[in-house]
């Protein structure tokens, strides 16, 4: 028994290669590569893993630029950039004390885009630290933090310190005078913790001193565990502000109002905070090369020794009380942080900048963030040898 054949269309064989494409984009999107109509794109977004992370229709509001200040996005793009450039730097570094300052001048003289690559990855580290403390300023300052979304400002908090995480443990790599004295700096107020404090430096480092141990630890954390950490509390984080729904509204604003398909307008202008993200940092990466020292020695450090930036404040803080510096404000701080939506409980404020029924705990995190900019300032400029004030001029 023959099996039925199938017709040719009318005019003859159509030509296989012409459908290709075709059938290409459907078995792995499974829709029209543009759709032509409003169903067409709601079906494009829940049919995509990626565009799946929106609803497939987005409040109005949450387009404007005002509303959100494209800094979450910015945040996640940057980290993208970062995981990025930092395999293309895994194919030449070597975490050795005896090879890890030779390959980073490898990279300044004899790699190809070396010095663009790196650049890159030093600076998109320190505007993803900038970007996810003032991600959270933003969500804070319009109440965005609020019920039902608590336990987003959680992961929030975790994503914030699993970022500074990545940003130390990525400092020491370059073993050169500036990586090496920071991170002893940087490790050594772990000291401050009663009980346990030693024993959580001597874990990190895997000796009493920075060494190889530490420096194969650092590159360990920084390139496999943190990463992953990071990217699973994204994952998290991401999905939650689907479940709650979407961004924070002013109350007494409809569910419903003022809504319009994720794509192509929200998708559009991720687009263009991406596409503006990339040319911030390129045009930085060529113009600024990323700093480096001479070879890291441990008999000569340098008057003074600093931390890095983002814990500049925290040393100010230390140089006058131990205890308050290196204990008390940072475990204080981050306790508040976690616990700031729980404690707030006062109705209103939700989506609206400096709401004025939430003026006392914006007065509160304003204050606070203002001060961790007064010191490290102040630990970054006003500071010279012997930790004695001078001018910058």
């Amino acid at each position: 028994m023959s099996l039925p054949q199938a017709r040719e269309p009318e005019g003859g064989r159509s030509a296989p290669w012409r459908e290709l494409p075709a059938r290409i984009w459907a078995s792995v999107f499974r829709s029209p590569i543009v759709p032509r109509d409003d169903l067409g794109r709601m079906q494009a977004v829940g049919a995509n893993f990626f565009f799946h992370l929106h609803a497939s229709r987005v409040q109005g509001r949450s387009l404007r630029v005002a509303t959100t200040l494209g800094l979450g996005l910015a945040t996640l793009v940057l980290f993208a950039l970062l995981c990025s450039t930092g395999i293309m730097l895994m194919f030449v570094y070597v975490p050795a004390p005896e090879q890890a300052f030779g390959r980073m001048l490898d990279l300044r003289g004899a790699v190809a885009y070396g010095p663009f690559v790196r650049n890159l990855h030093r600076w998109s580290a320190h505007g993803m630290v900038v970007a996810a403390i003032a991600h959270m300023a933003r969500v804070f300052l319009t109440g965005s933090h609020k019920k039902p979304r608590e336990f987003n400002w959680v992961v929030g908090v975790g994503l914030l310190l699993l970022t500074l995480a990545l940003s130390f443990t990525g400092y020491l790599l370059p073993w050169d005078q500036l990586a090496y004295w920071a991170i002893v700096v940087g490790t050594s107020m772990a000291n401050y913790i009663p009980g346990i404090g030693q024993d959580l430096r001597r874990a990190l480092l895997g000796d009493e001193a920075v060494g190889p141990e530490a420096l194969l630890r650092f590159y360990v954390l920084h390139v496999a565990l943190l990463p992953v950490l990071t990217a699973t509390l994204v994952g998290l984080h991401l999905w939650r502000v689907r479940r709650d729904g979407g961004l924070a509204r002013p109350r007494g604003e409809p569910v419903g109002a003022d809504v319009v398909l994720a794509w192509p307008h929200a998708l559009s202008r991720e687009l263009a905070v991406a596409l503006g993200v990339l040319l911030v940092l390129g045009a930085t990466a060529l113009a600024w090369d990323a700093p480096l020292e001479p070879h890291a020695d441990p008999n000569h450090p340098p008057n003074p020794a600093k931390s890095p930036w983002y814990f500049l404040g925290l040393q100010e803080l230390v140089s006058h009380s131990a205890f308050v510096g290196g204990v008390a404000v940072p475990a204080v701080t981050l306790l508040l942080m976690l616990a700031a939506p729980y404690l707030e409980r006062s109705p209103g404020g939700e989506g609206e900048w400096l709401g004025r029924k939430r003026w006392l705990p914006n007065a509160i995190f304003v204050a606070a963030l203002g001060a961790f900019a007064v010191l490290t300032l102040v630990g970054s400029t006003l500071r010279g040898a012997n930790w004695a004030f001078v001018m910058p001029w």
